[in-house]
């Protein structure tokens, strides 16, 4: 049955157009298919690391790669996600508009068009109007493999659903994040140019001009992307559900330390407006030592967890 009405994403009241059924759960199959598809281009190139390493990699690319990789990430994890997304803190402006830059360097879609696609993902998590779930496709080869590609990046090549931009009216009363969101290609550019640039500098080549783009610039997009983009895909099918959630979403210890934290994604579905995804002590959420770290030196506030009694009474009794 269909239903409309309005929901609560973060501290943002959107309208609902109608409630889908929820999309049966996928098998052990496709998600033991889905993580060997992620890890291993992930493998791959670690293996082009060592491969080229002296000749085509040096130090010097490894700490592009690592640094471009770093600002970037957060850029999603910390400026994207919990804080335009989900307002799980309020932050000083400066810091604010650099987040939205750093996210923009991500070439994941500008400030407005990740937040709306995000916030439409959590109103109809794993539904018919979900834009990137896996379970659309039923259980059949054909199936699994097509629940894999839609979500890990297919869902990229659809198109945007209609008046899509109702789910950032909040974001478009910031003049300055509308500015930065119209410059999305010159961010794109940016983030390729100073890897090239700095690669350049330090090693005073052409050379190090040429790896620094690669490395710190390609290289980096496609780790980016690839861990991002596997949040979509893995999280939703492989891992534990500790919490009750009205989806598949699934904690990933893996991809809970390469995406910086947001691979505890049931912890977020759970608790969606909670600046700490990494729930537990022994769960390591980056972003989350970032935000502490930036909430000690007074750059950020009311920041939003949840409490012990709250965390408690949304423990999910069925495993799996």
């Amino acid at each position: 049955m269909n239903s409309a009405g309005t929901g609560l994403i973060g501290n943002t009241i959107v309208q609902v157009d109608a409630a889908a059924e929820l999309i049966p759960p996928i098998s052990a199959a496709q998600r033991i298919a889905t993580l060997l598809t992620v890890i291993l281009p992930m493998l791959s190139v670690i293996v082009a690391i060592y491969g080229f390493w002296g000749w085509g990699f040096s130090w010097v690319d490894l700490g592009l790669l690592i640094s471009m990789y770093a600002a970037t990430g957060l850029g999603v994890t910390l400026g994207f996600h919990r804080l335009f997304t989900h307002r799980s803190f309020e932050a000083v402006r400066p810091l604010k508009l650099l987040l939205a830059i750093l996210g923009s360097m991500s070439v994941e879609g500008s400030v407005f068009h990740w937040v709306a696609m995000h916030r439409r993902h959590h109103q109809h998590s794993d539904q018919a109007d979900d834009p990137h779930s896996p379970h659309r496709f039923g259980n059949t080869f054909f199936g699994v493999i097509g629940g894999w590609w839609h979500s890990h990046v297919g869902w990229l090549f659809t198109p945007d659903p209609p008046n899509l931009e109702r789910y950032v009216g909040d974001l478009k009363k910031d003049a300055g994040l509308v500015r930065i969101d119209r410059l999305f290609v010159l961010w794109v550019l940016l983030g390729l140019a100073i890897p090239a640039i700095v690669g350049g500098l330090l090693t005073w080549s052409w050379w190090g001009v040429l790896l620094g783009f690669l490395w710190g610039g390609l290289v980096r997009i496609f780790v980016v992307h690839h861990v991002t983009w596997s949040i979509n895909s893995v999280c939703h099918m492989w891992g534990q559900r500790p919490y009750r959630s009205r989806d598949e979403s699934r904690n990933n210890v893996i991809f809970g330390f390469l995406s910086f934290g947001e691979g505890w994604h049931n912890n977020h579905h759970a608790f969606p407006t909670s600046a700490r995804h990494g729930l537990h002590w022994w769960q390591l959420d980056i972003t989350w030592i970032v935000i502490r770290v930036l909430q000690v030196c007074g750059l950020i506030w009311r920041v939003r967890v949840p409490t012990p009694e709250t965390l408690a009474a949304a423990r999910n009794d069925v495993k799996g």
